[in-house]
């Protein structure tokens, strides 16, 4: 078995003065990449800023013998996107990896939501995400290499209770994901998403103390690790992972039904007759980009 190794790499993390994203960082360095520690330094809430987390991370690195390079800049800002991209290009000549981890919340049941709570989450998570992934695309396409990783959540995919602005920005972050598959394919540019579950400062006050201390973040690690090796070749994928548990998430589609002709427009009734054979998901399929579904349904129309 070949050692998934880093050298000669240059990796971003962003969010990586604790938690998941700091577990990250080490790890990378471990395996030899040079790593740029990125941290606003705030609370849980987006809420402050300090030097000393990312800091301390980077001290970490190097204490092991690794090098690495600390920011302090917010994701959330167009500014703050090209001043990460341009430590880790000053800093060690070129951007081969990125991990858009950063992100904060702040839950609100959604009759109570207001524009504030909403965009304070959306931009750390989704628009943090374009800030700081369009210099380093930009990057990564000049050297004809990349790999990327933004973080996903359950609470996207299938919805949590009190987390709207957080599930729309994480469910977000797939549709960006899926584009940048597709316009970084032929720059050898790899983007997946990671699913995590994890022991971190978010999940303190939501799972069990039983159950916490099972969920270390250093079960996700491997997941992204090997998600941003030369040896992943995939693309566009979701993986979950937590203590120990790896899969797969997609969005697929069920066989459907054919209601008409092409002439007759269907009734109301119509569909609810056939309600169920709409909703079968029974042997599903997957498609790697929209033109593909839409060729499916053509073909189904002939």
């Amino acid at each position: 078995m070949s050692e998934i190794n880093f050298k000669g790499r240059v990796a971003i993390i962003t969010g990586a003065g604790a938690g998941l994203g700091k577990q990250y960082a080490l790890e990378f360095a471990k395996r030899g990449a040079k790593v740029v520690v990125n941290d606003l330094g705030g609370a849980k809430d987006g809420s402050g800023q300090g030097t000393s987390a990312a800091d301390q991370v980077v001290d970490e690195i190097k204490a092991l013998g690794g090098e690495a390079a600390a920011n302090y800049d917010n994701v959330a800002t167009v500014e703050g996107g090209e001043k990460i991209v341009k430590t880790a290009v000053e800093k060690f000549g070129k951007v081969d990896i990125l991990v858009n981890n950063a992100g904060i919340v702040r839950d609100k049941t959604f009759n109570k939501m207001d524009e504030a709570t909403w965009d304070s989450v959306v931009n750390v998570h989704l628009k943090g995400a374009f800030c700081v992934t369009l210099p380093a695309f930009i990057n990564m396409r000049e050297n004809n290499y990349g790999r990327i990783v933004m973080t996903t959540s359950s609470s996207g995919m299938y919805g949590n209770f009190g987390q709207s602005n957080y599930a729309a920005a994480k469910l977000g972050l797939l549709g960006l994901a899926n584009v940048l598959k597709l316009e970084g394919g032929k720059y050898n540019i790899k983007v997946n998403l990671i699913g995590p579950t994890a022991a971190t400062r978010f999940t303190e006050d939501i799972f069990p103390p039983e159950l916490f201390a099972k969920l270390k973040p250093d079960f996700v690690a491997p997941a992204v690790l090997y998600l941003c090796s030369e040896d992943c070749t995939d693309s566009g994928v979701v993986i979950n992972a937590a203590a120990g548990y790896y899969s797969r998430s997609a969005i697929v589609t069920g066989p459907g039904a054919i209601l008409s002709d092409g002439t007759r427009v269907p009734t109301p009734e119509d569909i609810k007759d056939n309600w169920k054979q709409i909703m079968s998901l029974d042997k599903p399929e997957y498609y790697y980009q929209s033109v593909e579904m839409f060729n499916a349904f053509a073909e189904l129309l002939k």
